[in-house]
C-alpha cells in the first residue's frame, strides 16, 4: 500500500521527546528514519523509568521511537563525524535538537549541512531559539514555568502546577512535523531546501491560544482559575454522588437545555445567568445551584441524561478508562507490532488517511539496531 512519505529519508539526530515524536510521526507516514544515538548510552529516555515493559524497556522511549532504525555514532570522533556526514548526504530531512554551539561543533549547523546536501530540509529544535536564548536549557518543565503555562494552571491563585505530561515538547514536535512537511512540499515545487527552526517557547506561546490572545489583543494577563474557564460558564468540574465529572456548556442554548434537564428551567431566565457573559461574572452563585443538583446522581448517570439532551458532559477518566472509551467507540487506540516472536503494544497514530494510512512496520529499535 502506498505511504504518504515513501522515499523520504530522515537523518534523526534528536533525542528525548519533541524531536523523536516528530520523527516517529514521519516514520509512521512512510519515511525512512535513521536515529543517530550515542554509543553505549543511546537516547536519554532509554534509561528513564520506571515504568518499564515486561522486557525491561523504558516505556518512555517506546512511546516515540517506532518505525526507526538506530545507528550508534560517536560524534566526538573524526570517524564518527565522517559517518554522520555521509548519512546527511543521502538524507532528505535532517533534524536535531542540539544547542546551537554543539550543532556547529558537530557540523550540524544549517550552513554545514547544506554544503553536504544543498536541497536538504533542515529542522532544528531549541528551547528558546538560536539567538540570545541559545544558552538556556530547553526542558519542558522549565518552559512551562518561564513561558506562562504554569501561571494559568493549578487549583487556585498562588498554586501553579505543571501539566501532567510534557505538553510543550509534544506541541513543539507537532510544529516541527508541520514545518518539515511544508518545507518538503516547497522543495517538491521549487527544488529548494530550507532551514526550519522550531523552539519550545514560541510553540507554547502559540499553543496557549486564547490565553495568549487575552494579553496580546486585550492587554489582560490571565491567572489561575483552577478547572474553570476564563470566558465560558458553566464549563468546569463538578462533584457527583460517586465521582467528579466535567460539564462543558459552550453556549446559551446548551445552558437552557441543562436547566430543563435539571428540572429548574427558571434558572435560564434568571438575569444573573441568562447570557454566557452573565454566567461568567456570577460563576460562584451559579455553581452553588449546580452543585446542589449534581450530588443527587452519579457521574455516568448524569452523562447519559445530559448528553441525550445535547449538553456535553463526561466523567473524569483514568488513562486506562480513556483507552477503554476509545476502544468502545471503535477508534482502535492500541496497535500491535509483532517482531521476533514478541508482540509490542503501541499507541496508534492519531490521523486516519483514506489512501495512505499510517504504518506500523517496526517496533522501537535497540541501540545500534538496523
Amino acid at each position: 500500500m502506498a505511504l504518504a512519505l515513501d522515499g523520504i529519508v530522515v537523518a534523526d539526530f534528536t533525542r528525548v521527546l519533541a524531536g523523536p515524536y516528530a520523527t516517529m510521526l514521519l516514520g509512521d507516514l512512510g519515511a525512512t528514519v535513521i536515529k543517530v544515538e550515542r554509543p553505549e548510552l543511546g537516547d536519554d529516555t532509554r534509561h528513564w523509568g520506571p515504568p518499564f515493559d515486561s522486557a525491561g524497556r523504558a516505556t518512555y522511549f517506546e512511546s516515540v521511537n517506532r518505525n526507526k532504525t538506530s545507528v550508534a555514532i560517536d560524534m566526538r570522533s573524526p570517524d564518527g563525524l565522517a559517518e554522520a556526514h555521509e548519512l546527511i548526504k543521502r538524507a532528505d530531512v535532517v533534524m536535531h535538537n542540539f544547542a546551537p554551539d554543539h550543532a556547529v561543533k558537530f557540523g550540524l549547523d544549517y550552513d554545514s549541512v547544506r554544503s553536504l546536501k544543498d536541497d536538504v530540509v533542515y529542522c532544528s529544535i531549541t528551547g528558546f531559539g538560536a539567538g540570545t536564548g541559545a544558552a538556556l536549557p530547553g526542558y519542558d518543565l522549565l518552559v512551562q514555568a518561564m513561558g506562562g503555562l504554569m501561571s494559568v494552571t493549578g487549583p487556585s491563585a498562588g498554586h501553579p502546577n505543571k501539566v501532567g505530561v510534557a505538553l510543550v515538547d509534544v506541541i513543539t514536535g507537532l510544529h516541527a512535523t508541520v514545518g518539515v512537511l511544508a518545507a518538503l512540499n516547497h522543495r517538491t515545487t521549487t527544488g529548494e531546501g530550507q532551514n526550519v527552526e522550531v523552539n519550545l517557547l514560541s510553540s507554547l506561546l502559540s499553543a496557549m491560544v486564547n490565553q495568549s490572545s487575552a494579553y496580546v489583543s486585550g492587554g489582560v494577563v490571565p491567572g489561575i482559575l483552577g478547572n474553570a474557564h476564563p470566558s465560558i460558564s458553566p464549563y468546569e468540574v463538578y462533584q457527583t454522588a460517586d465521582r467528579q465529572m466535567v460539564l462543558a456548556c459552550g453556549n446559551d442554548g446548551q445552558f437552557v437545555k441543562l436547566c430543563g434537564a435539571l428540572g429548574i428551567p427558571e434558572l435560564a431566565t434568571d438575569s444573573r445567568f441568562q447570557a454566557n457573559s452573565d454566567r461568567v461574572l456570577n460563576r460562584e452563585a451559579l455553581n452553588e445551584v449546580l452543585n446542589e443538583q449534581f450530588v443527587a446522581k452519579g457521574a455516568d448517570e448524569w452523562a447519559t441524561i445530559l448528553n441525550e439532551v445535547g449538553v456535553p458532559t463526561g466523567p473524569i477518566n483514568s488513562i486506562a478508562e480513556a483507552f477503554e472509551l476509545a476502544t468502545s467507540l471503535g477508534l482502535n487506540p492500541i496497535i500491535d507490532i509483532e517482531q521476533d516472536g514478541e508482540i509490542r503494544k503501541q499507541v496508534a497514530h492519531p490521523i486516519t488517511f483514506s489512501a495512505t494510512p499510517a504504518r506500523y512496520a517496526v517496533a522501537p529499535p535497540s541501540l545500534d539496531e538496523e
